[in-house]
């Protein structure tokens, strides 16, 4: 399988990964974008299918014990996991495979596909961090503080990633994800060097 066309993006919530995401497919053709399953509630403006697939918690872990998932995990007592089908279909048709998932997904994903890039994004601060998600209007003020908790977590896993963005700035942040996109066609690999050293012979 195409390890290196998988990109894994974590950080913590309200940093601006999915605007990044969102962004990114106005510039690069061949994105997949792999839909995470979640048990969670549906918000306002949210789409079944688009943004999430949204199950009960029943199937979610009938899906657990039949080995569906590529990665799941339990967050702000959630169920969220990575349905293995859809990514293996989409690399077959030569796509690029974009994962927003959690630290533990990181690692499960990683695991798997020891190739795949892994691109860490947060804010330059925790202040920065609570101010988005309060402006974001979602969330209880319990909630932000177990987001801002779990968060705090996560930061401590950063130099396990490839990558760091550090999205202060909206538009340069857009540039260094870009950039890491597109030199994916230029990873070398086994099968891409076996086949120039055969054109050279």
């Amino acid at each position: 399988m195409q390890n290196q066309d998988i990109i894994i993006i974590s950080g913590p919530s309200g940093a601006g990964k999915s605007s990044l995401c969102k962004e990114a497919f106005k510039y690069i053709n061949n994105l997949y974008f792999s839909i995470s399953s979640t048990t969670r509630k549906i918000r306002d403006g949210e789409i079944d299918g688009v943004h999430y697939n949204f199950i009960s918690e029943d199937a979610f872990l009938e899906g657990i014990k039949n080995n569906d998932f590529l990665e799941w995990a339990e967050v702000h007592n959630n169920y969220y996991g990575t349905s293995k089908s859809q990514v293996i279909k989409a690399l077959a048709n030569n796509k690029i495979v974009l994962f927003d998932i959690d630290i533990q997904g990181q690692r499960a994903v990683k695991k798997q596909y020891p190739h795949s890039t892994s691109i860490f994004i947060t804010t330059p601060n925790k202040n920065v961090l609570e101010s988005r998600l309060k402006a974001r209007d979602l969330d209880s003020i319990e909630v932000i503080e177990s987001r801002l908790k779990h968060a705090y977590n996560e930061m401590q896993s950063i130099e396990s990633f490839d990558y760091l963005i550090i999205n202060d700035d909206f538009d340069s942040s857009l540039d260094a994800f870009l950039s890491i996109i597109k030199s994916l066609q230029f990873k070398n690999n086994k099968l891409k060097s076996k086949k120039i050293y055969q054109n050279w012979r």
